[in-house]
């Protein structure tokens, strides 16, 4: 049986002209002629086709297209596996792609669900989204911060009152146990650092000892983390760094 190249067309959702195109340049020439010279397709010419196809789907060049069909080395079972291991490739990449845009979705979608009257009542000058552009050239498209977007647009304003009691609670007796010269190591600024981590992992993301280190790191090396903990007493963000490494040791991470 064979096909008119309209059918063809039809078949394979190309055009016309695409397929007029393939024959002039040697690329898939019909197998038959018509007694009025038009083109017929065979079973053997629409497989070439599907193959052309799809390559040109995965973006080959014609050029290199005609290659790889017309390898003399190859013989079907190897256009497959090697269809296969693209196909792979191209769904693997795709999948990334979809998450990454899913997490650029959720974090452009989320944030802080309070009027202005109730961020000034809550965090006074101190506005808790001044960081969110940085924040988001960071760690934007990371699941920790699509987690951390995903809880703050679930927390009312009550939530952020415990929270902010729960920050100056913590800071007075971290800067208390730095007046009474409590080292780092110390087994009560350890706690305190434990305090720390536990803290961004209920409010915010789950937080490792190893990303809590990391954390810490920042404390010092970015001058805003440091400016906020120094505001609670000068030095508090290198000791912080200190009892954060110490206590990581101590867990074993």
């Amino acid at each position: 049986m064979s096909y008119s190249v309209g059918q063809v067309a039809g078949f394979a959702g190309v055009t016309v002209r695409t397929l007029h195109h393939y024959d002039t340049i040697g690329l898939l020439v019909p197998s038959e002629r018509s007694h009025a010279g038009h083109r017929r397709y065979g079973d053997a010419d629409l497989d070439r086709l599907q193959q052309i196809l799809f390559y040109r789907e995965l973006g080959f060049p014609l050029d290199e297209v005609a290659a790889l069909l017309d390898d003399p080395d190859a013989d079907p079972r190897e256009h497959l596996r090697r269809q296969h291991a693209l196909l792979t490739a191209r769904i693997e990449k795709l999948r990334k792609m979809a998450e990454a845009v899913e997490h650029a979705m959720e974090a452009r979608t989320m944030g802080i669900n309070l009027t202005p009257e109730e961020k000034f009542e809550i965090f006074g000058d101190k506005d808790p989204e001044q960081y969110a552009a940085e924040a988001e050239r960071r760690w934007g498209g990371t699941e920790t911060y699509a987690e951390s977007q995903r809880r703050a647009a679930s927390y009312g304003k009550g939530d952020w009152q415990r929270m902010q009691a729960e920050v100056a609670d913590w800071s007075e007796r971290y800067a208390a146990l730095m007046a009474a010269g409590e080292a780092p190591s110390g087994e009560a600024a350890m706690d305190l650092a434990e305090e720390h981590r536990l803290h961004i992992d209920g409010w915010f993301y789950p937080c490792s000892y190893a990303m809590h280190r990391d954390l810490a790191d920042l404390y010092v090396a970015d001058e805003r983390f440091k400016a906020f903990y120094d505001a609670m007493r000068p030095g508090l963000a290198e000791h912080l760094r200190e009892a954060v490494r110490a206590n990581a040791a101590r867990h074993g991470g």
